[in-house]
């Protein structure tokens, strides 16, 4: 870490007790300003935290401490009580997030640029052709205006694309938040390890059947949250609900 982010010397703020982030947390998004401002001083310590894993990007820590600081604010203003997860628990993937979409926006991914002069003169053609063709032409069609391969054309367009953050919410309703993530079939990755490791009967039978059938299809099975809200009849939104709940139990039982 540098000595520059070690000597901005954070004011030391007393750790909030989750009464006191239930009290303050309605008040901080009804406008109190002084309840928004506790919830805020007193978590820049776990921004702080959270920034130190990107301090190898070439970028200001302080900058990156400021975009961190972002995240957890808007985690404070979306955050809701019924997500039945800590307020730090929700808070660290929104700030990761803040901090990788900048990194992401600020063209940390370099494109050469002859790719980006063929990206950028595609819609100009696109929009021509269409004019001319009375529909939506194809690749193949503007590759052949721009006397290009269709597979450089294809590269160029590609190369353009913002990489998208697993933790990117996808969906949210007054429930649990559906990130990319949960889209994502399991296939040998960390919960799985995690999973397999465990006394996995003896604490799995202490769930409930719905509970279990969940992380049975979930982990096991590497069903997306899509194919076990269809089996079992239920939303995914639900699904997801039931899975992150499962899993607060999970580590409740085992702790």
């Amino acid at each position: 870490m540098s000595t520059r982010l070690s000597e901005m010397n954070l004011p030391r703020f007393p750790r909030l007790t989750d009464a006191e982030v239930t009290e303050l947390m309605p008040l901080a998004q009804a406008g109190d300003q002084e309840a928004k401002e506790r919830l805020i001083n007193c978590n820049l310590r776990l921004v702080f935290n959270l920034v130190q894993r990107f301090h190898h990007r070439g970028y200001e820590e302080e900058d990156l401490f400021q975009i961190g600081t972002i995240g957890l604010i808007k985690a404070i203003e979306k955050f809701d009580s019924s997500f039945n997860v800590k307020f730090s628990t929700y808070a660290v993937p929104m700030i990761i997030g803040e901090i990788r979409r900048f990194l992401r926006d600020d063209h940390s991914i370099k494109v050469s640029r002859s790719l980006k002069e063929i990206a950028f003169r595609v819609p100009r053609v696109k929009e021509e052709l269409t004019r001319v063709k009375g529909r939506e032409p194809t690749i193949g069609e503007i590759a052949e205006v721009m006397e290009l391969p269709r597979e450089e054309l294809v590269t160029a367009l590609e190369a353009l694309q913002q990489p998208a953050s697993i933790h990117e919410t996808l969906f949210q309703d007054d429930g649990d938040p559906i990130y990319l993530l949960d889209q994502l079939k399991s296939e040998g990755g960390l919960e799985t390890a995690w999973m397999e490791n465990l006394a996995l009967k003896e604490v799995l039978d202490k769930l409930s059947e719905r509970d279990q059938q969940v992380i049975q299809m979930r982990f096991f099975e590497d069903k997306t949250q899509t194919q076990v809200a269809k089996v079992l009849g239920l939303s995914q939104v639900q699904i997801s609900r039931i899975e992150r709940q499962a899993l607060n139990n999970l580590r409740e039982l085992m702790s």
